[in-house]
């Protein structure tokens, strides 16, 4: 297929959960099936910095400097709140609802136990900062992957 005169292949598949996935690439497969899974990752973080949970559009900011500086603090909460929610579904488990996805995010699940434990429990917000002091392996990696600081 051409679109305004270059080659272009059409690659399709079904995701894990059984969704069409069609992408029009000048890519091989194998190269686009690699790209878009790293591409997929990367939107789904922007999808939780904006409408679907820091909101961070909200804010009005336009001033560059200032946009940065915001847009480095909600990284560290977004990774903050994955760790904590990475942390936290090895001892409760998010529900996986009837279509086979799970009821939140690791993010949202890790976001909700920081806003309890920041409003309501003291001593769990201690627990907390322990866990973020650690070495966080993400989701998926080797234990050789795990990223310190």
């Amino acid at each position: 297929m051409f679109v305004f005169g270059e080659l272009m292949q059409v690659v399709a598949t079904r995701s894990p959960v059984g969704d069409l996935v069609i992408i029009a690439t000048d890519f091989s497969a194998r190269k686009t099936w690699k790209l878009y899974k790293q591409r997929w990752s990367i939107e789904c973080t922007f999808s939780s910095f904006k409408k679907r949970g820091f909101d961070l559009e909200r804010t009005g900011i336009t001033e560059r400097s200032r946009l940065q500086r915001l847009f480095g603090l909600v990284t560290l909460a977004w990774m903050f709140c994955l760790r904590l929610g990475v942390w936290l579904s090895q001892t409760w488990p998010i529900p996986v609802l009837k279509h086979g996805r799970r009821a939140v995010s690791l993010v949202r699940h890790g976001a909700q136990h920081l806003v309890d434990a920041l409003r309501w429990k003291p001593q769990q917000f201690m627990a907390v900062l322990e866990v973020l002091i650690q070495a966080f392996c993400p989701p998926g990696a080797a234990e050789s992957e795990a990223v310190t600081c």
